[in-house]
Formats: C-alpha cells, sequence, structure tokens
C-alpha cells in the first residue's frame, strides 16, 4: 500500500484552505522569541549517532522534534521543525551513510500525555530537507530497523493509535527506499509492534515484539491475546510466534523489550510483561528461553520497556525504567545504577559500539551524556524541549511567565530581561516539584503565586523564600474528592483572595486559599462505571492519579460580570452559573456536533461580554481526532462550531481572544497555532519553517496561551518546545480591524512602550561558550512596527534548480521572493518631541512584509574626530543623550510616502531618577558638544591638508626638478608635522601589541561625556574635572594647529600656486 501526504500539500492547504481572505506568507515576517528555558528539557524518546562520526549526535523528543549535536553533544540545534509534526517515536541512521537518516513520529510511551504522529519522514541530505514517506495514519512509530546491506529495505514497528482500534499498526516493509509499503506483521486492530530489532549478523533475522493495549481516557488497559514475541528469518516475509513451549511465560501478555547482544548475537534479552514481570534470556537466538531475573528490572512496562546490551560484554544488561538499572551478571541481578543523579522515567539509550563507556541516556527530563562507563554524566541543558501544560503572566516590568511542566515541575521566569547574556537558565525559578499544572500569581503581589501538581496537590508558595502552604481543599462531609491529573483552577476577578478549585465540585476560596466552601453539585456525570482507577493499567497496576475522571478541568470566571462562571469536565459536561453558584446550567447538549462526554480542556470568558464565550473541546482520546472549537454570546443558549477538519490542522488544545480587537482569535492545536481574524470564520495556520529561513514557530502542540494585557505580547506555552512570545500583537489587531491596509505600500503601527531601563551585566559566566543557554530577549530599544507591501514578482525565465535534494524535498521552501526578502529600499526616520522639534533621524533598510525600526532611545549626537571615512549614508550621528520619558512621534518617510505613530517612553521602575536631573544631565552632555566639534574639524582640516599635499606631489610630476624640490621638501616637513598632531588626537596606528593612551585627546573627549553621563543631573566633580581636561588639551592643540596653517602652511600654499605645470610630459 501506498500512503504519501506530502509536506509541500500540507503546506499549501494551510496557505490556501484554511485562511481565503490573508495570505499566510504574510506572516512569517512576524517572528517569536523562543525563550526556553532550558533548564527543565521535556522527555526524549529516540537518540542515534552517525556511525562514522559518534561525534554527531541525534535526538528525538516526545513533542519536541529532532535536534543535532555535531560536537559530542556540547551544542544542538533542531533540524526538523520544517516539518508538521513534532512528535518523535524513532530515529534511524544507515550505517553506509549517514545523510540517509529516518524519522518516525509519533511517541511510542502510551501514558495520558502521549503525542501522536503523522508518518514516516526521510532525509538524503543529513536533515537538511525531509520527505514524507507516508504511513500517516500509524500514530505512533517506535522503532526503525535500517537493512544493513541495502538501504532501500526497512522496516518499522508501528504501535497505532493508543486510543482505540485502527489497522495501520504492526510490522511495515519497504524495498523501494519508502516510496511504498507492506504491512508483513499484523495481529488484530489494537495490537502494535511495540520493539523491532535486528540480528546484527544476519539483517534478515528480526524479532517483534507485538502488544495489545488500549487507553481510554479513565482506564488503561496493557496486554491481550494479540501480544507476543515474533521471529522473523527472511526479512519479515513470515513469523514464528515464540511461546510458553519455548520458555516464555504462560497467559496473556503485555508489553516486551527486546535486545540482542552485538558481540554475541544468539543471546537475546526480552522484558516480558505477564502475570509475572520478568526479564528472559535467549542463548539459542529466540529458540529457547529462560528467566533469569524478576527483581528490579522496573516497575511500568507501559511506559517503559526498554533494554540494551552493552556492545562489547553480552553480560552488562541495562534496564531503563523509573530508575537505570544495570547487570553485570546476564540479568540474573539488577542494581539501581543511577537514582537521581539524573532524572528519573528513561525511555532512550545510546551506547558507542566501539567504546561502551561513551553513552547517552533520554528521560523525562532530558539528555544526559556519560564518557566514563556513567561515573558521572552531564546533562544538556540547551535542548529547550518543555512540555507546559499552563502558563500564566503577572504584572511587572518586565512581567513574568508561570507555568507547569510534565514531570518537570512549576516555575516562574522573566519574558525578557535587562541584563547582558539573554535569559538564562539561571533566570528560572522551580516553585514547586512534581507533573507541574497552573502556577498562578497572586494578583497584586507576585512574590506569591498557587502552584500544583498531579492529582490537585495545590500549595501557596512565597517566591521569594520558597515557603509554602498546603491548601488542598476537603469536603465538609468527608466525600471523596475526585481530582484530575491536571484539576483546573482560577482566580476571582473581583475579589484579590478570591480562588476557584474544581474537583468534581467547584470550590471557592475567598481568602487565598485558607478556607474552602462548595460552590457546586457534582458537575459531573458521576459515572460510577468510570471510577476506577485503583485498578487501571491491565497487566500491571499503575494508580498514579493519570486515569482519575469525572472531573472538572476548566474553570473560567467571567472578568466582565461577577458571578458568571463557566465550567467544563473530563467527561463532556458544560456547566454555566450566573449567580455564583447557587444556580447551574447544563450546556453540553447544546453543542452542535459534539461528540457525547469530550473532554473540555479549556474555556476563554470574553473580557468584553459577560455572555460571550468560547469552549475547547477534543476527543482524541476516544481515538476522534477532530478539531472542535464552540463560540457563545448569549449564555450558551446558541452555540456556533468555530474549528472542524476543514479548516484547522490537529485537534484543539487552546484558545484566546484579543481583548482589545474581539474578531482576533488564537487557537492552539496539536498541530502549532492559527489566527483568525473574523471571529473563527476563517483560520490560517501559521506559517511553519522554511528550509532558507532557519527560525520560527515550529508545528508543535500549543497548549496554553496568554495576551499580555499591557503589552498585547502574545505568549504561547507550548507541549514541546517551551514557551514562545509574539512581542506586539498590534500589527495583527490591525489586520482584524481593517485588513484593506495590506494593499496599502507602507503602514506603521502602535509601537509598545519604551523603556528607559538600566542594564545589568552578566550573571554567572560572561564567556558561556556553547553548551550555556540563553533564550530570546527583547531588548529595551523601542520597536516600531511596519508593513511594506511586497512587489510584484517580476516573470523571468525558468531556472534549473541549484541540486537535486531541493528538488526532490517536500519541506515547504519560501515561495520566489514574495515574502521578506525583496531589495530593500532605505526608509528616513524621524524622531519628534510633542513640541515638533526633530531630535533623532537616520535611514534603515526595510524588509517587505512585516518588519520592525528599532531606536535605542537617543538623541542626536556628535560627530568625534575619526580616522574612518564618515558614512555617507548617516543623516546625522547618532548616540547623543537619552531622551526623558514622555510621548514622541515616530515619522517614517518611505519611497514618496510617509506614515507616523506614537511612541510612549517610560523611566525604568526601579530607579527613581527626577526627570529635571535627567534634562540637566543632557543639557550638561550637549553643552560640551562644542568642544567635540571644533576638535572634528580641527582633525578634519589636518586630514584635508594631508590629502592636498599628496595631489600636490602627484600633480608635480612634470615640474622641474629646481622648482618643485623646495615645495616637495616643505610638503614633507609638514606631513611630518601633520603626522605628530594627528598623534595627539589618537595613538600612532601601526603600534606593536596593544598599547593604550589615556591621554590621547579622542579618549579625553569621550571620558568627560561619559563622566557627564555617569550620574544624573549636573556633572559632578570627577565630570567637571574631566571637563576641563578635555577642553585645556583641546585648545592647546588648536592653537599648535592654527600655527602650522598660519605658517608652514601658508608658505607652502603661496609656492604651490606660484607654479605653472601643464598634466602632460614634454615630447
Amino acid at each position: 500500500m501506498k500512503h504519501r501526504i506530502t509536506v509541500l500539500f500540507l503546506a499549501c492547504l494551510a496557505g490556501s484552505l484554511f485562511s481565503q481572505k490573508i495570505d499566510s506568507e504574510k506572516l512569517r515576517s512576524l517572528n517569536f522569541r523562543s525563550i526556553g528555558p532550558g533548564a527543565m528539557s521535556g522527555r526524549i524518546t529516540a537518540i542515534t549517532c552517525d556511525p562514522a562520526n559518534p561525534e554527531i549526535i541525534y535526538a528525538g523528543a516526545a513533542s519536541g522534534g529532532v535536534w543535532r549535536s555535531r560536537s559530542g553533544g556540547t551544542d544542538w540545534q533542531p533540524i526538523f521543525d520544517a516539518a508538521p509534526t513534532q512528535s518523535i517515536g524513532a530515529l534511524a541512521i544507515h550505517p553506509q551513510n549517514p545523510d540517509l537518516i529516518w524519522v518516525g513520529t509519533g511517541e511510542g510511551n502510551p501514558r495520558n500525555s502521549q503525542n501522536f504522529g503523522i508518518g514516516i519522514f526521510k532525509s538524503i541530505d543529513g536533515g537538511r530537507t525531509w520527505q514524507d514517506m507516508g504511513l500517516n495514519q500509524t500514530r505512533t512509530i517506535h522503532r526503525i530497523v535500517l537493512h544493513r546491506d541495502n538501504p532501500d529495505i526497512l522496516w518499522v514497528a508501528a504501535m497505532g493509535s493508543t486510543n482505540g482500534p485502527n489497522e495501520d499498526r504492526g510490522v511495515f516493509k519497504s524495498t523501494d527506499g519508502g516510496k511504498t509499503w507492506r504491512k508483513v506483521l499484523y495481529v488484530n486492530d489494537l495490537t502494535g509492534c511495540a520493539e523491532l530489532v535486528a540480528d546484527p549478523a544476519n539483517p534478515n533475522k528480526l524479532y517483534a515484539s507485538m502488544w495489545e493495549y488500549r487507553r481510554w481516557p479513565w482506564f488503561f488497559k496493557s496486554g491481550g491475546p494479540g501480544s507476543g514475541l515474533y521471529i522473523s528469518y527472511d526479512g519479515g516475509e513470515s513469523w514464528t510466534r515464540s511461546t510458553e513451549k519455548d520458555g516464555l511465560p504462560k497467559g496473556e501478555l503485555g508489553r516486551i523489550g527486546l535486545a540482542v547482544a552485538h558481540n554475541k548475537p544468539n543471546v537475546v534479552y526480552a522484558l516480558v510483561e505477564a502475570e509475572e514481570n520478568a526479564l528472559y534470556r535467549s542463548n539459542d537466538g529466540g529458540r529457547n528461553w529462560r528467566k533469569t531475573s524478576t527483581d528490579n528490572i522496573g516497575g511500568r512496562p507501559f511506559y517503559y520497556a526498554e533494554i540494551y546490551v552493552d556492545p562489547k560484554n553480552e553480560n552488562r544488561v541495562y534496564s531503563l525504567h523509573t530508575y537505570l538499572n544495570r547487570s553485570e551478571d546476564g540479568g540474573k541481578s539488577f542494581e539501581t545504577w543511577k537514582g537521581w543523579v539524573i532524572h528519573l522515567d528513561h525511555h532512550a539509550f545510546w551506547i558507542h559500539p566501539d567504546d561502551p563507556d561513551f553513552m547517552i541516556d533520554g528521560n523525562d527530563g532530558g539528555l544526559n551524556i556519560t564518557r566514563d562507563g556513567g561515573v558521572t554524566w552531564r546533562y544538556a541543558e540547551n535542548i529547550p524541549v518543555g512540555q507546559f501544560y499552563h502558563i500564566n503572566v503577572d504584572n511587572e516590568i518586565p512581567y513574568n511567565i508561570y507555568g507547569g511542566l510534565q514531570d518537570n515541575g512549576s516555575w516562574v521566569g522573566p519574558s525578557s530581561i535587562w541584563r547582558s547574556g539573554g535569559i538564562r537558565n539561571s533566570d528560572w525559578q522551580e516553585v514547586l516539584f512534581g507533573d507541574g499544572f497552573d502556577v498562578v500569581p497572586q494578583r497584586n503581589n507576585s512574590r506569591y503565586c498557587f502552584a500544583m501538581s498531579q492529582g490537585g496537590e495545590l500549595s501557596q508558595v512565597d517566591i521569594q523564600t520558597g515557603y509554602s502552604v498546603y491548601l488542598k481543599p476537603l469536603h465538609p462531609d468527608k466525600v471523596d474528592l475526585r481530582w484530575n491529573w491536571n484539576a483546573g483552577i482560577a482566580q476571582d476577578p473581583f475579589r484579590d483572595g478570591g480562588l476557584y478549585f474544581g474537583s468534581q465540585f467547584l470550590h471557592y476560596s475567598p481568602d487565598f486559599g485558607q478556607t474552602w466552601n462548595l460552590l457546586s453539585p457534582d458537575l459531573t456525570t458521576n459515572d460510577t462505571a468510570k471510577m476506577h482507577q485503583n485498578t487501571s493499567g491491565g497487566l500491571t497496576i499503575d494508580a498514579t492519579n493519570a486515569e482519575n475522571f469525572c472531573s472538572i478541568i476548566a474553570i473560567a470566571p467571567s472578568p466582565v460580570q461577577q458571578g458568571v462562571v463557566w465550567v467544563g469536565t473530563d467527561d463532556g459536561q458544560l456547566q454555566l452559573t450566573q449567580d455564583g453558584g447557587r444556580n447551574w446550567q447544563n450546556l453540553s447538549g447544546l453543542l452542535p456536533g459534539c461528540p457525547k462526554g469530550a473532554w473540555i480542556p479549556q474555556i476563554e470568558a470574553s473580557a468584553k461580554n459577560a455572555g460571550e464565550a468560547f469552549v475547547v473541546v477534543n476527543n482524541y482520546r476516544l481515538n476522534d481526532w477532530a478539531p472542535y472549537l464552540y463560540h457563545t454570546t448569549d449564555f450558551g443558549r446558541s452555540w456556533k462550531r468555530l474549528a472542524s477538519p476543514s479548516n484547522v490542522m490537529g485537534f484543539c488544545l487552546s484558545v484566546t481572544q484579543d481583548p482589545e480587537v474581539p474578531n482576533l482569535l488564537f487557537l492552539g492545536t496539536d498541530q502549532g497555532l492559527h489566527v483568525s481574524f473574523d471571529y473563527g470564520a476563517n483560520w490560517m495556520h501559521w506559517p511553519r519553517v522554511s528550509t532558507d529561513e532557519p527560525g520560527g514557530l515550529p508545528c508543535v502542540p500549543v497548549q496554553d496561551m496568554k495576551i499580555h494585557p499591557r503589552d498585547g505580547d502574545l505568549i504561547l506555552g507550548t507541549f514541546g518546545r517551551a514557551l514562545w512570545i509574539l512581542d506586539n500583537i498590534a500589527p495583527l489587531r490591525e489586520m482584524a480591524r481593517n485588513a484593506g491596509f495590506l494593499s496599502q505600500s507602507f503602514k506603521l503601527f502602535t509601537p509598545q512602550a519604551a523603556i528607559l531601563a538600566s542594564w545589568r551585566s552578566f550573571q554567572g559566566p560572561r564567556f558561556s561558550a556553547d553548551a550555556f543557554y540563553a533564550g530570546a530577549n527583547k531588548g529595551t530599544a523601542a520597536q516600531i512596527p511596519v508593513w511594506v507591501k511586497p512587489e510584484t514578482p517580476k516573470k523571468t525565465e525558468k531556472t534549473e534548480p541549484d541540486d537535486a535534494a531541493d528538488e526532490e524535498s517536500d519541506t515547504p521552501r519560501r515561495p520566489g521572493r514574495g515574502g521578506r526578502g525583496d531589495k530593500k529600499a532605505k526608509a528616513t526616520v524621524l524622531v519628534l518631541n510633542m513640541e515638533g522639534d526633530t531630535i533623532r533621524r537616520w535611514q534603515t533598510e526595510l524588509d517587505t512584509c512585516f518588519s520592525r525600526i528599532t531606536w535605542g532611545l537617543d538623541t542626536r549626537g556628535v560627530q568625534y574626530p575619526s580616522r574612518r571615512e564618515p558614512n555617507r549614508d548617516q543623516l546625522e550621528p547618532g548616540g547623543g543623550p537619552g531622551v526623558l520619558p514622555g510621548s514622541y512621534k515616530v515619522l517614517v518617510l518611505y519611497k514618496g510616502q510617509k506614515d507616523s505613530t506614537v511612541l510612549q517612553v517610560i523611566d525604568d521602575p526601579r530607579l527613581d531618577i527626577p526627570v529635571d536631573a535627567r534634562r540637566e544631565n543632557a543639557e550638561a552632555i550637549r553643552s560640551f558638544y562644542p568642544v567635540i566639534e571644533k576638535t572634528k574639524k580641527a582633525y578634519d582640516r589636518l586630514v584635508s591638508a594631508e590629502k592636498t599635499i599628496k595631489l600636490v606631489e602627484s600633480q608635480f610630476v612634470n615640474v622641474p626638478d629646481s622648482t618643485k624640490k623646495p615645495i616637495l621638501d616643505l610638503g614633507k616637513t609638514l606631513r611630518d608635522s601633520i603626522g605628530v598632531l594627528k598623534n595627539v588626537f589618537f595613538e600612532h596606528e601601526e603600534k606593536k601589541g596593544i598599547q593604550r593612551n589615556p591621554n590621547e585627546l579622542s579618549s579625553l573627549l569621550r571620558s568627560a561625556v561619559n563622566r557627564i553621563g555617569e550620574s544624573p543631573g549636573a556633572p559632578n566633580g570627577n565630570a567637571r574635572l574631566a571637563m576641563k581636561v578635555a577642553e585645556d588639551e583641546t585648545t592647546a592643540l588648536l592653537a599648535r594647529i592654527d600655527a602650522l596653517f598660519s605658517g608652514p602652511w601658508r608658505e607652502f600654499r603661496e609656492m604651490a600656486d606660484a607654479v605653472e605645470y601643464s598634466l602632460f610630459k614634454d615630447e
């Protein structure tokens, strides 16, 4: 069979069907900032290395894409961002051709937060471009085996959908490099292939672990008649099932992990889930098995059933589970090899085939590397693949972001930072451990926050000290409370201490969680048939709160009308109260086309209309992958469905409505970000990364979003690539108000307020090298958004592609030059104060589509003496005194057109500097400018004189020697004298080594200005002294220069002017 949906097709679909009104390519130049962090990474599910050069490492993340290091793990870069999914289940590199790389999407760890894929991808150019090679409905691919000798032959272990039956599972084989596929091992529509390994000595001998399993939102079952161990001796064309006759356990089996010893391929290990979980060993290539151990081999086979054998020692076995365990006696006994030294919950492992001391481990917290056999480990803190469930923001300047991550705690960190070195991992503070969920900053006092771990474990935390108070409510009548894995919580918009919290009931605290009241009856279906979480797991019980059900997961109080609260549950109940909980309406049956019992993970209550709300619904947990989003404006009496498979990619996860322009909506799905400018009538998928422009937002699950109420930033909490920020959505707001401006050739938008912030130096190492992570910082310069209409591309003759790889690639590339990248024209920018005075003027190049004009908040400066030729394009020097707080008009002239906007400049809130002091300081700096200008003029006079002397020498070539000799001799003397004078301005350029002279005039001038600016107000004593020294030196030097020009220079000029000469030599 052949399933081939190319990435290029999906890109075209996103740009055409998903929005008929606005071309998504126009948004490509609106760049998100990836701020990380990398301190808490995410689940690493696959690891492989270049067999010819193991310093080249590839790592796949559960929902964070593929990352590559060319430096043995020092530096990392994403290489799969242009793909339509970032969920990685398997990686494989062909041993004969390291440029041939395969990626299987959809992780094979079927927990409640599992991430799903859309098939298998291939690169033939070392990961630069990717081709979609089909198997798009497999959902999860856990292993890829490549034929050792033939690159066109490969096998794929597809686990299939976790959440229901599908036939695209089992073992698939291709003999033509992935162009076509055959399913060569299939049991039933609930059984997938959980492991596939090949005999290193015989590429046609395969071992396959088939696993029957199923997850419901309320229960997980591992095991069934479809599970079993199979062996093929003919490349997968036929298979033999191993049974209890061969030494395996009787009865139903669950997940089976497999490993073959490379140094002795007849030694095979199987980690078998059964009535008694145990490790089995075969010494004859899988024909016969014997049980070797039941202790310390791992207790959660559904989540991890990975075993590995040392390639040089068949008796050294590694078992990956909660801990890393190791056996030195052929699997008879295991010791906990590494506990809490590295993150728990291990899923991926790689051992160097020739140097077993070199190992790489992937776990729920990221990637770790050892070079000494595990004695020491290094954590790769520069792979930002954190999985955020929720995010929130405060109103600090700059604002902070709060969020909780899958198995990586609850954190708070800055959206930007006024310090050199970017947003570092050390800028983030963990406030609570465990699986992290909603972290809510306390309104009006962001020193405190409410943080939660799985199952409703709620605490109030003092972020400064770490002191915490446990707040989880109890029922007054001792009723057992059902708390979801990811329980709903919200602050009361009308009361500082008000807090809503959801079990099956809605709880309310008026006093920061110290006391709790019940605001509702049971708002769920209370279906007792779905409340057996304590027996969930199938063959191996796994009761971890992950299957807690019939519980509240979304709470949305209206910020417009007190007492209006929307509630969503995990069993499909949508409830509304308009009177603070006295009465409730169940609105579930009113959502058109909504499947019964579907998950309602998020509700957005309008900031403008009390009766308006957006409800996110998804049902993928019951094998329904369609997107559902609903909208009401009348308190739920009527609803409109806004998302469907025809206009949105991926199932829905989150939504936010712009509080300023209500028809501007953002929708987060499993496959990225969508935006609508017309209340959801049309959706545009945010343009994906292209191969010719690295960076940008990948197709990653967008689990939560916030629009900052003051700054107008869009903040994304992604489930796989941590946090992203789109600074200032003013251009998008204007598109939602009136997209007609796109036909204009040029337009400015309202900029964010700029801050006269004082910056600190680096925290930690200044020279941090390449293993250090820093998120993209915002800076403090004013950013003025601008639109420039792209010119219609001229028709040109078709040319051949640069290389075959580009021609064959299905990865989207920027079409022509219709977006950014047209030949840049220059714009003239003027900044005026409110009195109409121009205080700054410069020219800048503008990209087409959306870009930003940057202004450093400086005024017109002064030109210092300089050896360099002046920039002819520079309209005036910058770098003058900083502006004062206030309003400024920014006027831009571009291609005969002009537009203007108003920029607000505010003071650093941490500083208490009177405006009058700033003004006095700026005036003091400007008062010194005439001294600098005189020195600049004098220096330029010397440079001009030097050029004149050289010109005279060149022109006097044909003048008789008797006439020109005295003139040229005097010119040489003058050049020497000018050189001496120039050296007073600057040290001689040809001096050997490093020789700094603080007494050279240029240094004295700059030092004086710096001294003035070092403290607010009038110049202090040091500054006045520096000014006097510089002015005295200038006066003395100018006197020497005047003497030169009034004496020897005048004589030189008169002698030269008296000579009559010809440019032609007499014949």
